[in-house]
């Protein structure tokens, strides 16, 4: 049986979150912003979705406006606040999703961006960040948990520390919602992005949570939907899985995470019996269903095919472009040597997964490497 490690990549869909959607896309018809009957109960699905997911990251449902996902949703932060005639400079973590790297470099002509830097653990500290702020910077832009290595972020201290110089606060939370404790409102952050499938919902959704005063311009026109921040006719049946998806990550989330926790440590205790092993920033808060980790020696992107054809879908930290595999952004800021990096390999659990999945990764990283090694001793016999 296929053993699926993947669940920083997406989670499969919660059974309930299905039930939840399919009479939005059975039977429910009509336009949200229609004033008639079918449009009424069609934007009552979305506004109780609202609430479900503000809930979930104690936000007011004003504050959250829905969007196609994670992506989207960084996007219409960096580029909506880069449109602010108040907004000339940014200051971002160097280890941010490629979703907020990439569209505040495209901006990087009308608002200059500045990389705040991690230490090797792959924190940002209270000093990282001040030496990153600049006189003129108006937002700051920090994750709060990794999607790579699952290292937490104090968001709450970098907050403060932008509060006091009357800065904007961003967070990406989409891999730390529904994982472990996330709070819009103690945080003091002034922007969060979400996202539906990282937590059991489905595809295709996502929310930017907006402190009101932010000053963010919409990058969608051509209607009055989503307090007129993302304009477009909303995907009803998407928007509910997210809000039930919500409901039920924060009634399970400390059940979750115990479970994690477990097959978490397992896993690294088993890989302290592999030599060549070594795990990222062990000794940072992480999330508990994260293990990134590297095999000297190995190529991550074969290890990961490998696994693949022993039945264990797993991650690659490395990033193929142009045809050249480049190690990960997230551990060259981290000062991780580039033959390291490049053997790295993610591992993130899920909900259902067992000790029994733990044991066959461990089993079958064990075959890999003793047959890598006598592969070898027979080609150097040969020469």
């Amino acid at each position: 049986m296929a053993v699926y490690l993947d669940h920083n990549a997406t989670t499969p869909l919660h059974e309930d979150v299905l039930q939840a959607m399919l009479p939005v896309m059975q039977s429910m018809v009509g336009n949200p912003s229609s004033l008639h009957r079918f449009g009424r109960l069609q934007k009552d699905t979305i506004e109780r979705a609202r609430q479900q997911v503000a809930d979930l990251v104690s936000a007011h449902p004003d504050q959250v406006v829905f969007t196609s996902g994670g992506t989207e949703a960084n996007n219409l932060l960096v580029k909506g606040m880069a449109a602010s005639a108040d907004i000339n400079r940014m200051a971002i973590s160097s280890v941010e999703h490629m979703s907020m790297l990439e569209p505040a470099a495209e901006i990087a002509d009308k608002c200059a961006l500045d990389y705040i830097a991690v230490d090797r653990d792959g924190r940002v500290t209270p000093n990282t960040l001040e030496q990153a702020i600049l006189p003129d910077t108006r937002l700051v832009s920090v994750m709060s948990a990794n999607n790579e290595t699952g290292v937490i972020q104090d968001i709450a201290s970098l907050a403060e520390i932008a509060a006091r110089k009357n800065i904007w606060f961003h967070t990406d939370a989409s891999q730390a919602a529904g994982k472990i404790d996330v709070s819009f409102k103690d945080w003091g952050v002034h922007a969060m992005t979400l996202s539906a499938h990282k937590l059991y919902g489905p595809t295709g959704a996502g929310a930017l949570l907006v402190d009101k005063r932010l000053p963010l311009h919409a990058l969608m026109h051509g209607g009055a939907q989503e307090h007129r921040l993302r304009a477009g006719t909303e995907n009803v049946a998407a928007i509910a899985g997210f809000g039930a998806a919500a409901e039920i990550a924060k009634k399970e989330i400390n059940e979750r995470a115990v479970h994690t926790l477990h097959l978490r440590e397992a896993l690294e205790q088993g890989l302290a019996q592999i030599p060549q092993a070594t795990v990222f920033a062990q000794n940072a808060q992480r999330l508990p269903n994260t293990v990134q980790f590297g095999i000297r020696g190995f190529d991550g992107e074969t290890l990961l095919m490998q696994l693949d054809r022993m039945g264990i879908a797993v991650s690659s930290g490395s990033a193929c472009t142009s045809g050249k595999t480049e190690p990960s952004h997230v551990l060259k800021a981290m000062g991780v040597p580039e033959e390291l990096a490049l053997s790295s390999v993610r591992v993130s659990f899920g909900k259902d997964n067992t000790i029994a999945d733990v044991e066959k990764l461990l089993q079958a990283l064990g075959e890999i490497i003793d047959t890598t090694s006598k592969s070898a001793v027979m080609m150097a016999a040969n020469v």
